[in-house]
């Protein structure tokens, strides 16, 4: 297994593995699909703010981060989005995405990382608190999908020390 930063040839995998978490579940509240251009354009503009975990050639999951909100006042601070495919799942992946991401943001002098998990992920949630992720708000019935209300719970970890 190797984690590296994406390439544009990786979009359609994660294009599938995305997808299929947008369509069956609520750990996210999008309802719009992802489609290869977009995701090879969001790799172009990320650079190494984009990885995957590949097993023999094959992208098995993806980590990124974008910016957590607009403007100059938020540069250091960011949100990720983490997915596995389902065969890949209790392996060990996400834990190395997620190293591997994190070291790329401190390079790049990310200060504060955030999580936005759906409250009806609590294996998201776990999964964040286990490298040190806090949870600091949770926010009542902010997303709608499959004709219900859910709870975003936000998690943050400080990468660098506060001052």
């Amino acid at each position: 297994m190797t984690i590296r930063p994406a390439r544009p040839e990786d979009a359609e995998a994660i294009v599938a593995i995305w997808n299929a978490v947008i369509d069956g579940t609520a750990v996210t509240f999008t309802t719009e699909l992802k489609t290869p251009s977009g995701i090879a354009a969001d790799i172009a503009a990320r650079g190494p703010a984009f990885q995957v975990a590949e097993d023999r050639g094959r992208v098995l999951g993806f980590a990124t981060y974008f910016p957590f909100r607009g403007g100059p006042g938020y540069a250091f601070t960011k949100e990720h989005s983490i997915q596995l495919a389902p065969e890949a799942r209790g392996r060990g992946l996400g834990r190395a995405l997620m190293v591997a991401l994190e070291d790329t943001a401190r390079a790049e002098r990310v200060h504060s990382l955030w999580a936005g998990v759906s409250g009806e992920n609590p294996g998201g949630v776990a999964f964040h608190a286990a490298p040190g992720f806090v949870e600091v708000a949770r926010l009542p019935q902010v997303g709608r999908k499959f004709d219900r209300w859910m709870d975003l719970v936000l998690m943050q970890k400080f990468l660098s020390p506060p001052r």
